[in-house]
Formats: C-alpha cells, sequence, structure tokens
C-alpha cells in the first residue's frame, strides 16, 4: 500500500514508519518538520497542499496532534479552541479534505488517546479533543464507504515514562510495538467506526 504518515517525526510516527516499511508498504513522511512532507494539520491550506504533492494513496494515518494541559481554573477559551484545533479539528479536517484521494476500501487512521476516557488532572482540554475525534469516527464511518475510519486510543506508552509518568500514576503502560500492531490492524484489517482503546 501507499501509506501517507502524518506525525512520522515522533516516537510513535517513527516507529509506525518503520514498522509499515518492514511489511513492504510505501510510507510518505509529513509532519511539521524533519520529514519529507511539510504540514500542520492545524493549517487547511498545508492539508490540501500535501494531498496535491501525494496524489492518491490507500490509507492516512494521522499520529500528530497537541491539547494544552492546564488546571481547569487555568483553561481559557484560546487554550480550548487551541486544543480542538491541533487535535480534533485538524485530525477531522485530514478526512474532509482527503476523502478523494483515499483509494476504494482504503482507510484513515486517527489517533486519540486514554484521556477520552480515563482523565487526569488538568486533561479537560485534552480529554474534550480526544472525545471529539472518537465521536466522529464512529458518525464518519456510516458515510464514508467503503473508505474506512478508525482511531487508536492508547494509554501512556512505555517507551514514553521518562516524559509522563509523574502525570499518570498508577496507568498501566502499553509497549510501543502494541500500539504500532492497532495501527496495522485498522490499515490492513476491514473494520471502520472503531476506536482500538489499548489501556
Amino acid at each position: 500500500m501507499k501509506i501517507l504518515l502524518v506525525g512520522a517525526s515522533g516516537l510513535l510516527g517513527g516507529a509506525l514508519s518503520a514498522a509499515l516499511a518492514q511489511r513492504g508498504h510505501q510510507v510518505l513522511r509529513a509532519s511539521r518538520r524533519h520529514t519529507d512532507h511539510h504540514v500542520d494539520i492545524s493549517d487547511c491550506a498545508t492539508i490540501t497542499a500535501l494531498y496535491e504533492r501525494t496524489g492518491a494513496v490507500d490509507a492516512v494515518i494521522c499520529a500528530a496532534g497537541s491539547t494544552p494541559y492546564k488546571p481547569l481554573h487555568q483553561l481559557t477559551h484560546d487554550d480550548y479552541l487551541t486544543g480542538f484545533h491541533n487535535k480534533a479539528l485538524g485530525q477531522i479536517d485530514l478526512v474532509r479534505l482527503g476523502l478523494r484521494s483515499v483509494a476504494p476500501r482504503g482507510s484513515f487512521t486517527l489517533t486519540t488517546g486514554i484521556l477520552a476516557r480515563e482523565p487526569i488532572v488538568t486533561s479537560a482540554a485534552a480529554s474534550a479533543a480526544n472525545g471529539a475525534v472518537e465521536a466522529f469516527v464512529r458518525a464518519a464511518a456510516l458515510e464514508t464507504a467503503p473508505v474506512r475510519v478508525n482511531a487508536v486510543s492508547p494509554t501512556i506508552i512505555t517507551e514514553a515514562l521518562d516524559r509522563y509518568a509523574d502525570f499518570f500514576p498508577g496507568f498501566e503502560p502499553v509497549p510501543l510495538q502494541k500500539v504500532v500492531q492497532a495501527y496495522i490492524r485498522s490499515v490492513e484489517g476491514a473494520e471502520t467506526g472503531r476506536v482500538f482503546a489499548l489501556g
């Protein structure tokens, strides 16, 4: 398959790129920096330009998106907007603008996270954005057939514990390779409208 991977420069994106290439897929790596294709998912113009450059693809994976983390009383209207644009609307736009670029029976795989179902202190904006993506996936899948739409929703990744363990006390981490397998299931399988929850 020809797979467009957005967010290819991060920890998860790098592991996905390597695993997909090892399985014989052609991987087009995109991110805001350090990849072959530039894209900022909060900017529709760069998404449109990305699809114009890459042409038809068999699958799109998004492993990008960020949200602010602050105590609830410190979160502003703009914080929520930033989280929504960078995590939820950016991924929604990847689907909306990419439907004509994905082959019949191809797929989109988006990324959410455990905070949609197991919030932590300071995660109100992130939890809201993740929940929006998961609701979108279930609704969009009703209308995009034969193109499939899924999401992967992992807990904290074992290989990221050094950076995030203090924010997720008592959470059971999941190995990076197990998360990668969920994306492979979404891309190479036949399911749609699914949120593959890990943890």
